[in-house]
């Protein structure tokens, strides 16, 4: 429930502080005093639609705390934790509105949008006034109130979840049958690409190690190019060694002629013979050792190239081929067990479907019974609040082929105001103030049941006097025995029901310059004379406080 209301700089209120507590508390004054601004103020702080023109003149923004204490498992709590705020303790709403008309929110000082405030506020407080009909105007609403009332809301959850249930397998067959469809129509193309890479057979790292191996032979190309190059400088055709060897042939057959020249000439040619002897057999060894095989390069080139030309055309790295060959097969195995598998499907969406059927036909049941007992707890209301007339009911109709996750029937209250009128939506027949009771004699009987834990009543009894406002006080009085409530009202015979009396008030501030807006608690005779003047007007009079006594004491 609502705790404390705390308004700063809004319009005509300075700064004001209100403790709330269980049951009824009215709110009184004469018109003009600000019961309209105090509302406003608080309904800004529920979420309300932000305005700069609320904020005081000369003020930079004003500010509205609203405080509940709450259950702990509240839903209001619940939205709260979705936003990852601490729900601890107290509930406290501040809305920050500034002149420019910019706005900020918080929840327990933490910084929300306006939407997460408006939904924790819907949770907390509902505001009802005789021109106020959004509390009713949303048959989706209506639904649920019967829902409430006949305490039908888990087998209303279990209808849900069995659609939630149907709607999936309905999804997952539809599924299924598009990947089979789009399987058959590239049957053909799939088994040719799976044959394709079953022969090309692609394995992970494949590319990597043929990348290196090709990279090597390369070089061991070059490098047995050079070697053989060498090899036919030192032994080939263009050879020194039969030159050489001439030479030295000649110069032997010299040397006894000049031994001294010759003999260390003969030498260094028989030192020049050997050497390049030696580089031959070294050359050829090497030759031997290099191992160069031109076809296996061209192999390793071709599977290379091969697998590269495959990644190409199937627009994958050379890596997932084998992914790729596997999903084709799975691909090709799915198209062969579909029929299968759509079967197992069909017969899962037919029982999901049967089952949420079931639970819609045991909600429509079990709603039809609510809503006669509803109509007639409601009908039963009616006369002390002058619709005796008047009758209430619950327009249902059965739409199975359009069940949704709501069930499958469309549920609004209708009224017929007068003996002999047409029936028809409450919202259309009803006249303002016929619209604020059949609100009210709803709140009555759904009590606790489908309504936030404050119920704010703005004049709903405007308009009626004598016993139909008497019946509204008694009314608000039961109501306030399972919830908050707060009414404003212009109607003694309500405001002498209530367990505390706020008196709202305009008078002259800054020395006359301005007007301002207070609230006063009203006990004992401060709140004898409030009642009094409400019956008698400006002159209060001894029959007026003598009637007001009569009131509070409910003898009258």
């Amino acid at each position: 429930m609502l705790v404390q209301l705390a308004i700063r700089d809004i319009v005509l209120i300075d700064r004001l502080e209100l403790e709330f507590a269980a049951g009824m508390t009215v709110l009184t004054g004469e018109t003009g005093a600000g019961k309209s601004i105090l509302l406003d103020a608080f309904s800004l702080a529920l979420g309300g639609r932000g305005d700069g023109a609320l904020v005081r003149a000369g003020q930079p923004q004003g500010q509205i705390t609203a405080v509940f204490d709450l259950a702990i498992d509240h839903p209001a709590r619940q939205i709260a934790a979705e936003q990852e705020i601490l729900v601890d303790g107290d509930l406290i709403l501040r809305r920050l509105q500034l002149a420019d008309g910019r706005s900020r929110a918080y929840v327990n000082d933490q910084p929300v949008s306006v939407q997460v405030l408006r939904a924790i506020g819907r949770e907390l407080v509902e505001i009802h006034g005789q021109h106020d009909d959004r509390a009713l105007a949303d048959p989706a609403l209506h639904r649920r109130l019967v829902d409430a009332f006949g305490g039908l809301e888990p087998l209303a959850e279990s209808t849900r979840s069995a659609h939630v249930q149907w709607r999936h397998a309905e999804r997952l067959l539809q599924d299924e049958r598009e990947k089979i469809e789009l399987a058959r129509k590239e049957a053909d193309y799939l088994r040719h690409s799976f044959d394709e890479l079953s022969k090309l057979r692609p394995e992970p790292g494949e590319e990597e190690k043929l990348a290196g191996e090709r990279i090597a032979m390369q070089q061991a190309e070059k490098v047995f190019g050079e070697l053989r190059d060498a090899q036919d400088t030192v032994s080939g055709d263009g050879s020194p060694l039969a030159q050489l060897s001439g030479v030295l042939r000649r110069l032997d057959r010299r040397q006894p002629q000049a031994p001294a020249l010759i003999d260390p000439c003969l030498q260094a040619l028989d030192a020049a013979l050997n050497a390049l002897d030696h580089a031959q057999q070294v050359l050829d060894q090497a030759l031997r050792d290099a191992r160069f095989d031109p076809r296996e390069l061209e192999r390793v080139e071709e599977r290379l190239f091969a697998l590269r030309a495959a990644a190409r055309k199937y627009g994958a790295p050379v890596e997932s081929l084998s992914v790729l060959a596997q999903k084709i097969a799975d691909d090709l195995a799915a198209l062969d067990a579909g029929e299968t598998r759509l079967k197992q499907l069909e017969a899962e969406r037919e029982a999901t479907e049967a089952a949420f059927r079931k639970s819609c036909a045991a909600l429509s049941k079990a709603r039809k019974k609510a809503a006669s007992e509803l109509d007639k707890a409601v009908n039963a209301e009616l006369p002390p609040l002058k619709l005796a007339d008047a009758k209430f009911s619950t327009e249902i109709t059965l739409d199975e082929a359009s069940a949704s996750a709501d069930g499958a029937e469309k549920l609004e209250f209708w009224v017929q105001t007068n003996p002999g009128a047409r029936p028809g939506p409450m919202m259309k027949v009803a006249s303002g103030g016929e619209l604020s009771r059949f609100m009210l004699a709803l709140k009555v009987v759904l009590a606790d049941r489908g309504s936030a834990p404050t119920l704010v009543f703005d004049e709903i009894d405007s308009g009626a006097g004598g016993a139909v406002a008497d019946a509204i006080g008694q009314r608000l009085a039961r109501l306030a025995q399972r919830v908050q409530v707060l009414t404003v009202t212009h109607a003694p015979q309500v405001a002498a029901r209530a367990e505390k009396h706020l008196r709202i008030s305009k008078h002259l501030a800054d020395k006359g310059a301005r007007a301002a807006t207070s609230v006063a608690p009203l006990e004992d005779r401060h709140r004898l004379e409030e009642i009094a003047r409400m019956l008698s007007g400006a002159k209060i009079t001894d029959e007026a406080r003598a009637a007001a006594a009569r009131l509070m004491d409910g003898t009258e």
